[in-house]
């Protein structure tokens, strides 16, 4: 597979063929980021699609500046999570049951505890401060190493490794609390 600098190139010329590459090695990561901020795995879905309607229809604009080019896909993820944050604070909201059984799964309670763990780690990310909760989100939803969270946050690399350490030390510390206390 070639590299993104050279997708990047061929995608700005018009090649739908290496946009669509990019498509595919990008998607599942921008997808686990936004369905990790907004908590709802449909809308996450349609909003990472919006996100690559975007880059397609920016490519002409993009220049490469030396950093990934998933940083600038993740910055649009970040622009479009902003903006349903937005609309969905001013309509009220009725959340459909995504706990309903799966025809064909062949492991419901391994997906009921595994449903469940994630839905900790939700509730425990909300202590933390907004750039923790940003560093957690592109590290592991993103997987972003932290030179490209760097990059991307516009911060130095020593203080995406603080904000790191810190925000998991804040999850231990609270997942472990909910678990004594009945919390979590």
């Amino acid at each position: 597979m070639q590299d993104d600098k050279g997708l990047v190139h061929k995608a700005r010329q018009g090649d739908k063929e290496a946009f669509a590459a990019l498509y595919e090695s990008h998607f599942d990561r921008i997808y686990r980021y936004v369905v990790m901020k907004i908590g709802n795995r449909a809308e996450a879905e349609d909003m990472t699609q919006q996100v690559f309607v975007k880059a397609y229809e920016s490519m002409g604009s993009y220049q490469w500046q030396g950093t990934p080019f998933s940083a600038w896909l993740f910055r649009i993820a970040h622009n479009q999570i902003v903006d349903f944050i937005r609309k969905e604070s001013k309509k009220p909201t009725v959340w459909l049951d995504e706990s309903l059984p799966i025809a064909g799964n062949s492991d419901p309670q391994g997906e009921i505890e595994v449903k469940l763990n994630i839905e900790q780690v939700t509730v425990a990310a909300q202590q933390l401060t907004k750039a923790q909760r940003e560093v957690i989100s592109l590290r592991f939803a993103g997987e972003m190493s932290i030179t490209e969270v760097a990059k991307a946050m516009r911060k130095s690399e020593g203080a995406i490794k603080a904000l790191q350490h810190s925000a998991i030390q804040a999850l231990r510390k609270t997942l472990k609390a909910g678990k004594h206390d009945g919390k979590i």
